[in-house]
């Protein structure tokens, strides 16, 4: 990386190399100032490299071959799982859908939309429409 690009470029590159699937706006808070970090980012997600998926979370993206418009790189309960642990929420691994779907107590599927936190969760993560929902426990 050259000392002299500009920090659009910067956080491209950035999130290209990375291993995280998920960003927040911390996550390039050492390269330049909350403003000038959210221009940047509102110019990435204008170019199709990034998504919003929630206030402060960005996911990378890639171009469906259906619709030709840009779509989250996993689906929707990988990214808010991985955006969770960032924000260090507790994850409580199977849900009680889940359990019940396994044991066959009920035929209903479950729809990969649920998490199981400790604690509260108020921020919306979601993408087109869909949102993922809580099960609080304490």
């Amino acid at each position: 990386m050259v000392v002299g690009q500009s920090l659009e470029k910067k956080m491209q590159y950035r999130i290209k190399r990375s291993k995280d699937t998920v960003f927040m706006l911390s996550d390039f808070v050492d390269l330049s100032d909350k403003d000038q970090v959210g221009r940047a980012l509102r110019k990435l997600q204008k170019k199709n490299l990034i998504i919003k998926i929630g206030q402060g979370l960005y996911a990378r993206a890639k171009i469906s071959t259906v619709t030709n418009k840009p779509i989250p790189e996993k689906d929707l309960k990988t990214l808010a799982t991985e955006a969770l642990k960032k924000m260090k929420v507790k994850i409580i691994p199977s849900s009680e859908d889940n359990i019940k779907y396994n044991k066959k107590e009920t035929t209903q599927v479950p729809t990969g939309r649920l998490i199981t936190v400790k604690g509260r969760v108020s921020r919306k993560i979601g993408f087109n429409g869909n949102y993922i929902k809580y099960a609080c426990v304490s």
